[in-house]
């Protein structure tokens, strides 16, 4: 038999001629070409099927400015310009060596040994993403993100994954390692409208590229995973960690040493001084993002007509400022004041002592117990429900189920006036009121005016164990100011195009703002607050020759105080406290709230030209008259409701309310 009929094919597969089996490297070399083949034929169908429609690269060196959007006050004054910052090409020898060294570590670490695209890191990041079947890591390199961001769009699409490789290469082929990581550094976007490294750090720390820090280095490749997510602007915390996990990838490629890790830590990064000294920055930072909601990312430039008092918001950032400065020893770390017109038109807006040291915004963003600021709506509840001023409570040990409520002084006055009470701030008659009207009323109430967070109804809610904002009591505290009308705080009026195209307009929305608040219950309010300032626990806030009314607030074991203050039409609401909640010194509402306040107030109410507030001073039926009933008994406690020196000791305050209360209910709403 011949081997043509019945053996073995004479060529082919692992098998040479004459049957004889293929050596181990004839087989490598076969299956080598035949895999190289393949290859080449999936590249040309993949290139064939994907580069149909890529984009044009002829304009890789062309920088496309985006839109600007300009701030002015009620006025036109400029506030402030937010948008895009270019800045010349940096050359990458005359950055500082651990510039560079800081993106690869953290974003590409094999940068120099793949062709555009990193295998080991696409398979790494595939593997965590089936493993929790969603989007958990990312795999592309710093030659991929420079292709995504110079000629594609951010769609998570297999068709743009394609493409992005295919450039990504094509760059490769095209530029040098180091041409690519300069084209990355001088075009990637790092928030804030800053385009390129020499723009981020004149936009960040006002300063070029050529001197930055390790430390700042390391703050901006730790944004590339999310300029706004990290960005040290608004989100100063979360970006000093991100920075540090930059610096521990740095010393684990020693592209750093240990020692120099150590050294980056003993030299704090801060903001830029340009932007901390630039007027109402955390009120720009607040209005930016409703631009974007109202119109969308913008395609041309824009103006946006705010709300805004600018002189009045530099007499609110030096009070600000100084009232932190001076009760600083005493452990006030922070406050916050927002003031708003008897229309919602939000008129100063200070989020923070310091803007560079902290871009966290207190007025809007830190949610604090309200302390006693929060009795009103009990008062007015009450007020509602059929009693007045005049009407005599009994101030004395008093049990709510479980819960004991004390006076901050530890006596009881016995039998007093509900104005007294109030004006005294007594916690015992207000959670024995509270528990008359309601609780669930109270919340109905304190709702109606303007308090959006939610309110526990357990009894200690009397005492302002509720989280709120500044910029909530404010509005809440706005009806009792302008005649008992709801005014929403706002701080947009009108956005525009530079050309004057109307994109948005407030008064064109603005609705009919109903009565919240009606008579005589209105007056009695206003009356009682009145003597919170003329002889209770806010004298510090009292004003000569203006129609002042407010309250004071204080929270369990000093950690949060407040006053929030009027006249006619213009309300103004002071927090004061730490960010880490920890205690301050006996610190009152009556104090340094109450001095900031007056601060502020001092220098606005002049130019403000308000009136007196709505409402004026009323004795309810069978009255004997409350207002000299308090004069006698303020006496006989040893104050004396006409002085107005304002270096006697605050009155006493409220005593705290307890935070270990039980598990709240809460409001459907």
């Amino acid at each position: 038999m011949s081997n043509g009929q019945y053996g073995r094919p004479s060529g082919g597969g692992l098998f040479g001629a004459k049957g004889q089996r293929r050596t181990p490297l004839q087989a490598f070399a076969y299956w080598t070409t035949v895999l190289g083949v393949w290859g080449l034929i999936f590249l040309v169908a993949f290139f064939a099927v994907f580069a149909t429609d890529l984009p044009d690269v002829s304009g890789l060196n062309a920088v496309k400015r985006q839109p600007s959007i300009s701030y002015l006050d009620r006025s036109g004054s400029l506030v402030a310009v937010r948008g895009s910052q270019y800045a010349p090409p940096v050359d990458l020898d005359k950055l500082p060596a651990y510039v560079p060294k800081a993106f690869i570590a953290i974003e590409d670490r094999r940068f120099y040994y793949h062709p555009g695209f990193d295998p080991l890191g696409m398979a790494r990041a595939l593997v965590k993403d089936v493993s929790c079947w969603c989007i958990a890591a990312g795999g592309s390199t710093i030659t991929q993100q420079l292709a995504r961001n110079l000629f594609l769009t951010l769609d998570q699409t297999p068709r743009r994954k394609a493409q992005e490789l295919i450039l990504a290469i094509w760059l490769e082929m095209k530029f040098t390692k180091k041409e690519i990581l300069a084209l990355y550094l001088n075009r990637v976007y790092f928030g804030a409208g800053a385009y390129g490294i020499e723009a981020a750090a004149k936009r960040y720390f006002n300063k070029p590229a050529s001197q930055l820090t390790l430390g700042e280095s390391a703050l901006l490749a730790g944004m590339m995973k999310g300029p706004s997510r990290y960005s040290p602007v608004s989100a100063s915390k979360r970006a000093a960690n991100r920075a540090t996990i930059v610096l521990d990838e740095m010393v684990r490629t020693k592209a750093i040493t240990p020692a120099q890790r150590k050294a980056a830590f003993a030299s704090p990064v801060r903001v830029s001084s340009v932007l901390a000294n630039q007027r109402a920055q955390y009120f720009t930072d607040w209005i930016d993002a409703q631009v974007r909601s109202l119109v969308g990312e913008p395609t041309e430039d824009l103006v946006v007509e705010t709300t805004l008092d600018l002189p009045i918001q530099a007499a609110a950032e030096q009070a600000v400022k100084a009232g932190v400065r001076n009760n600083a020893k005493a452990g006030v770390q922070q406050a916050a004041l927002v003031a708003i017109d008897g229309e919602g038109r939000i008129r100063a807006y200070v989020g923070g002592a310091d803007y560079g040291d902290s871009q966290f915004d207190r007025v809007t963003m830190a949610k604090r117990q309200a302390g006693s600021a929060f009795k009103p709506f009990v008062y007015l509840t009450a007020m509602e429900a059929g009693r007045n001023p005049g009407q005599m409570v009994v101030d004395e040990p008093v049990k709510i189920g479980s819960w004991e409520p004390k006076n901050y002084t530890g006596r009881y006055l016995g039998s007093i006036t509900l104005q007294t009470a109030l004006a005294q701030s007594i916690n015992t008659v207000a959670a024995r009121l509270a528990n008359d009207v309601g609780t669930s009323n109270v919340a109905s109430t304190a709702k109606r005016l303007g308090i959006t967070s939610k309110i526990q109804l357990d009894p200690s809610m009397a005492l302002g164990a509720v989280e709120v904002s500044p910029l909530e009591m404010a509005q809440a505290y706005a009806p009792f100011s302008n005649g008992g009308f709801l005014a929403k705080g706002y701080g947009i009026e009108r956005i525009l195009t530079a050309k004057g195209r109307v994109l948005y307009d407030h008064s064109v929305d603005d609705r009919r703002r109903p009565a919240v608040i009606g008579s005589p219950a209105l007056q009695y309010m206003n009356q009682m607050m009145r003597q919170v300032v003329q002889g209770g626990t806010g004298t510090r806030a009292r004003v000569p020759g203006f129609d002042i009314a407010g309250k004071t607030g204080t929270t369990s074991d000093y950690r949060d105080a407040w006053f929030v203050g009027y006249t006619g039409g213009f309300v103004t609401a002071v927090w004061t406290g730490r960010d880490d909640n920890t205690v301050m010194r006996r610190v009152t509402g009556g104090g340094a709230p109450a001095e900031i306040w007056r601060g502020f107030m001092v220098q606005a109410l002049p130019r403000l030209k308000t009136q007196a507030i709505p409402g004026g001073v009323i004795e309810p039926p069978g009255s004997t008259g409350v207002t000299g009933a308090l004069g006698d008994l303020l006496s006989n406690l040893g104050l004396n409701p006409g002085d107005d020196k304002q270096e006697t000791p605050p009155p006493v305050d409220e005593a705290p309310p307890p935070r270990q209360a039980p598990a709240p209910e809460e409001l459907p709403y």
